[in-house]
């Protein structure tokens, strides 16, 4: 169950990341209004947060690496349904290859 609370804020922390980063990027690239990018602000102030959320066993330097593996998963996910660019054999080779470095540093049992 703590893996799957711990998966969990992975991919919340992404969408915070992700989705800020976004919002910031619609207001100064596309011209949308300073909202965005308070928005975007705000989420990536959270984004900040819920890491820390992760089990208390679990170092800073290895949350935010196993971190890096989610993260990249997420944004080939996020381009494919929000930015309409479906991702290549490549992109999908590469995310497998970062999930499995994040079940390796997370997740690997450690004596």
């Amino acid at each position: 169950m703590e893996i799957f609370k711990s998966i969990f804020y992975f991919v919340l922390t992404g969408v915070f990341e992700i989705g800020g980063g976004y919002f910031i990027w619609l207001w100064l690239r596309n011209g949308k209004s300073i909202w965005y990018g308070l928005a975007g602000a705000i989420f990536l102030v959270v984004y900040g947060v819920i890491p820390t959320l992760q089990p208390p066993s679990a170092s800073f330097g290895r949350v935010y690496a196993a971190y890096g593996g989610i993260f990249i998963v997420l944004s080939i996910l996020w381009g494919w349904q929000i930015d309409n660019v479906i991702p290549d054999k490549f992109d999908l080779i590469g995310g497998a290859i970062a999930l499995i470095g994040v079940l390796v540093i997370m997740y690997y049992p450690r004596g």
